[in-house]
């Protein structure tokens, strides 16, 4: 059987991508949540979504769900829990990460089949590490022992990783060249040409060579590039992997010759609300890379801006000690103490912008007309709850078309789907 022809264009790879994004969805109420951010924010600009308070104008994670937490490592090798992934960054109301935080453990705790008391009792226990961390000034980490075992464990996963796992795990085998198939597609000419061009000049290099276990002056090669599949809510938008090798290979990257993975992505307008006349750049991957360096700095120093071919891309070499937090089950005994951990690390990227007045006066607005039944505010609450309801509906909805659209291709019955 012949090989179906390479696309001419971005736009002949996007049916392919959207129909692997859909599947993604459709495989849990939470990965839903996930890759439907403007879903959310459409929410928000209704008049149930205008309850939250105007909280001071910082910057935000702006999709700040479960999944975007993780260990992320410091050019130094230090790791810590941080936020990951912020395309959807702005300056913008606080108030949006803590509903779209408690949105996502709601919906985790419910494909996990967890009591509906424990969603009441996880927004409770997200409020007290999130108020820790603006009262503590955002310099929690040295002193937090209150690490969940799912958190625990994740660490020390990630502190053990090397390259060789690294490549092992994103390619099959530390090689030079990067496998086609599933996962990348090739670039098309003028695509290669441009991250040919982006790897001549020097600001990359010094990215590359920025980490503790390189040279300076280390010389850095291009061996291979590819269009990268890869993400949920990020599927349709361009990326690339370059495989680069770093001269001087030291001790850690031995095994697997000096061999790199660099994640190039394309930096999309973000659908998040922002401040009115918030003073943002006006390039996107500027945007993210400012964003991450404020709410994120151990992310933010290893990344990059640029553009290939008018598109801004943000450029960031993978480290292997930088993991995703899964919680696809979240254990019910761990529940609230996962939800204050991680409420803790929000906390602490927002307070690191706020003077002591400002997160005085933050944490007044968060405390204000609390009740008996939760002691949580009161418009958190309501959105979690509404907000479940209106990602429920929504996402049984998306699995039906699915399930037709995946029948049509595959001539399946729609049941067979998700088979």
């Amino acid at each position: 059987m012949s090989k179906s022809p390479a696309p001419k264009s971005h736009d002949e790879r996007l049916p392919s991508l959207v129909a692997r994004r859909d599947a993604k969805m459709a495989r849990s109420a939470h990965r839903y949540v996930r890759g439907s951010t403007q879903r959310f924010y459409d929410w928000l600009a209704t008049r149930r979504g205008r309850t939250a308070p105007a909280g001071p104008a910082i910057w935000i994670c702006g999709d700040c769900h479960v999944g975007n937490l993780g260990p992320v490592a410091r050019k130094d090798g230090v790791v810590e829990i941080e936020l990951r992934d912020l395309d959807q960054t702005v300056i913008g109301n606080p108030a949006h990460d803590l509903i779209r935080l408690a949105l996502s453990l709601a919906m985790a705790a419910r494909s996990s089949n967890l009591a509906g008391v424990m969603t009441a009792r996880m927004v409770e226990s997200m409020m007290v590490g999130y108020e820790a961390a603006l009262q503590a000034r955002g310099r929690t980490k040295s002193s937090r022992t209150d690490q969940a075992v799912a958190v625990q464990a994740l660490l020390k996963k990630s502190r053990r990783r090397s390259w060789k796992h690294l490549l092992q795990e994103r390619l099959g085998a530390p090689k030079p060249r990067l496998p086609m198939g599933k996962a990348f597609w090739p670039l098309m000419d003028m695509e290669g040409d441009a991250v040919r061009e982006l790897f001549s000049t020097e600001l990359l290099r010094k990215l590359i060579t920025s980490l503790f276990c390189r040279e300076d002056d280390a010389e850095v090669e291009l061996l291979d590039a590819a269009f990268w599949v890869k993400g949920c809510s990020s599927l349709g938008g361009w990326r690339c992997a370059a495989l680069v090798a770093v001269s001087g290979a030291s001790k850690r990257e031995a095994a697997t010759g000096g061999v790199s993975l660099i994640d190039i992505k394309q930096a999309l307008p973000a659908c998040t609300p922002h401040a009115p006349r918030a003073a943002m750049p006006k390039h996107q991957g500027e945007r993210v890379v400012t964003g991450a360096r404020h709410l994120s700095p151990y992310l933010g120093e290893r990344m990059l801006s640029a553009s290939i071919h008018d598109r801004p891309v943000v450029v960031r070499e993978l480290m292997p000690q930088d993991l995703k937090l899964e919680l696809d089950l979240v254990p019910a005994a761990e529940a609230a103490q996962i939800a204050q951990h991680l409420a803790t690390i929000v906390g602490e990227a927002h307070a690191r912008q706020l003077s002591r007045d400002e997160r005085r006066a933050w944490l007044a607005q968060l405390r204000q007309r609390r009740s008996k039944a939760i002691d949580a505010p009161p418009w958190l609450w309501s959105a979690t709850v509404d907000l479940v309801g209106v990602h429920e509906a929504a996402y049984l909805e998306h699995c039906r078309q699915h399930a037709l659209a995946a029948a049509a291709r595959s001539s399946k019955r729609p049941s067979e789907a998700f088979g």
